[in-house]
């Protein structure tokens, strides 16, 4: 899970898995696998950095082989 802000300001969490594309045009706007559409204040490359540490982050609970 990421957390993003809503242009309003108000901040929530979206699961990173989810999020299918993403785009800045000029606003930042996450396309789920859901169909659902989220416009987000982050930048492009924050969103992706975002989610990146999110993979990073499971991928520290798994036990070694």
């Amino acid at each position: 899970m990421i957390t993003v802000t809503r242009l309003s300001g108000k901040q929530f969490v979206v699961n990173a898995e989810l999020i299918k594309v993403v785009e800045e045009n000029p606003d930042t706007t996450l396309r789920l696998t859901t169909g659902d559409t989220i416009i987000v204040k982050e930048s492009m490359q924050e969103v992706v950095e975002l989610a990146i540490d999110y993979g990073r982050s499971l991928r520290k609970l798994l036990p070694p082989d």
